[in-house]
This record gives C-alpha cells, structure tokens and sequence, in this order.
C-alpha cells in the first residue's frame, strides 16, 4: 500500500479545507476505498476522515427526510420514518452486501462507491479505461455477463454497484455539497455520469466537493413502494438487475409511477421512458410488460450479457404487478 496522511475532520467546512491538499481523498466507512488501496487500484496521498460529520437522519420542513452523509447505512434502513414512508429505500439498503459492512458504510461512501467490474480490478493483467484512460476495455470482448446493457460506450461496460442509489434515483433524491466555491445542491439522477469517452470521469462532482447530505422530498408514493434484486445467489452479490418502484393506482389507472433500475448500466438508471408509457394509463400486466419493453428498446446488450434485456422487461412487470395487486 502507497504510504499516505491521515486527518480527521469535525465539520464539513475543515474536510474541504484539508481536502485541498493535491491527492487528498475522502474517508467514510472505507469498505470500498479501502480495498481498493490495498489493491493500489487508488492511491491517495492524503485521507481525510469525514466519519465525525452529520450523521442524522430527520424530518424537513417541507415534510421530507435530510440524511446526513456520514449516516451509516444500517441506521438508515432501520429509520423507522424510512420504512414507513420510503419503504423501497430500505429494502434496497439491506439487499447491499453483508451486515457488517452496512454498519461500516456511511450514505455518501456507498454513493460514491466505484464499479466492481472484474476487469477494473484487475491493475496486474487488464486493459481498463477507468483506471488508465486510453489503455482500452477488456470486458467489451471479455466475460461480460454482469455488464452493462444500457448507457454504455466503446469505452466503458461497467455497471453501478449501489443498491442504496437506485431507490434514490426513484424518489428524486437531492445531494448537497460542500467545496471550495462554497455549498450548492444537484439531483442524484445527475451526480453519476455516463461513461462516454471519459469512464475515468464518473461523476459531476467538482475538485475537493464533499457529499454532506442527502435529501428526499416529500413523496407520498414512496409509502407504496418496494425494491426487487436478481441476483446469482442470495447473500452479498451485485445486482444483475434490480428494480425500484413506487406505484398510485386510482380507479384501475395509473394516476403516478416511479422507475429506476440498477445493474443495467453506468449509474443507477432512472426509467423515464417507462414512467411515461405508463401514467395514464391502464394498470394492467399488458401494459406494465409494454412499458417495461419501452424502457429497453435501447438495450445494447454484450456477448454475455442479453439475457439481461428479458430479466429485465420480466422484473418490472413484476414488481408492478406485485404494487397494482397490493394497491386493489
């Protein structure tokens, strides 16, 4: 391991302080940067312990929740105001790698986790454009069965680890920020970036920013909601598809819905596409598989990866119908 500094921060204003020196990284819980160190994959010159700032989980004035950032995850999926009101959120949380590590990793660590593409990890033997721009992709024409079927590019297959950012993606989470140029707020749809040309560039983060929340609306849909991960076995594996989904049935109809999914691409993938299909329209099988269909027309699936298109379309509609059945 490349020998670094330590320091640790007791307010968000000290972290961006410390954080300006040149390789600084910020610390959570550290269940991924850390393995990531060992493995020399990152190399930070300095550690900035970010553990001591909020970690509270309460209730806005608008009547939705503020999550501190250094939350851990365990605290948030046991919030009894989350599995009440965002029950797809915790489901989501406690469907993410083993319980230790949920007691380990804060809320904004596992939004800023990196891929766990095989090909990534591996610095000895693989051509990866996230770890050396320009070097190439492997997984492209290598075992890519857990790869990405949408959003990707020619320079980049991986796919977002998070299950914790999905259900966010649907409820229209908001992250605030803390940096050099002071404090400023984004949608987590548009904190992670497609890979373009630039895999190395994952988010919109600017230099030295620090995630310090992060806040859900109020969203009265998000009480009749549910989160569904297919996954190779049953305990600590990454998603090969996941859904999260929130769903208002009124007189037979749709009168609103919530999609994303994770496992299918580059950043927890927000299903716009199908939302549309879908309001206003019958809640019907039929037309939750339609839908579901819609959302991955653009699919570019891998040599082995296809199979993800049809578990996909299955998923949704399934979920859907699991909330339509439980809304009559």
């Amino acid at each position: 391991m490349t020998p670094f500094r330590y320091a640790r921060a007791t307010e968000a204003g000290e972290a961006v302080r410390l954080a300006a020196e040149a390789g600084a990284r910020y610390l959570g819980g550290g269940t991924n940067l850390v393995d990531l160190m060992r493995e020399t994959i990152e190399r930070p010159a300095a550690l900035i312990d970010v553990t001591g700032l909020a970690a509270t989980i309460k209730e806005t004035e608008a009547g939705g929740l503020r999550i501190g950032a250094a939350a851990r995850n365990t605290a948030l999926a046991e919030h009894r105001a989350v599995r009440s009101r965002y029950p797809a959120l915790a489901r989501a949380i406690l469907a993410g790698a083993s319980a230790q590590i949920r007691n380990m990793a804060t809320v904004g660590g596992n939004i800023l986790q990196r891929t766990r593409c095989t090909y990534f990890y591996d610095d000895a033997g693989a051509r990866c454009n996230k770890r050396n721009p320009g070097e190439g992709c492997d997984a492209i024409d290598g075992f890519n069965r857990s790869h990405a079927i949408l959003g990707a590019s020619p320079a980049c297959v991986a796919t977002h680890p998070s299950d914790m950012c999905v259900a966010l993606a649907a409820f229209d989470a908001v992250v605030h920020l803390a940096g050099p140029a002071g404090a400023r707020q984004m949608p987590l749809t548009e904190l992670h970036r497609l890979p373009g040309g630039h895999p190395e560039i994952e988010t919109a983060l600017r230099p030295g920013e620090l995630i310090t929340a992060i806040e859900l609306p109020p969203l009265p849909i998000a009480a009749r909601s549910t989160y569904r991960k297919v996954r190779d076995r049953a305990s600590y594996a990454f998603a090969l598809v996941s859904v999260a989904a929130a769903l208002d049935v009124r007189d037979g109809r749709v009168a609103d819905v919530r999609l994303a999914l994770g496992g299918v691409a580059h950043k927890p993938w927000r299903a716009r596409r199908a939302e549309e299909a879908l309001r206003g329209g019958p809640a019907t099988a039929a037309a939750f598989r339609v839908a579901a269909e819609a959302e991955l027309a653009p699919a570019a699936p891998l040599r082995d990866n296809g199979f993800k298109i049809e578990l996909a379309t299955r998923t949704i509609a399934a979920v859907l119908g699991e909330l339509a059945g439980e809304a009559a």
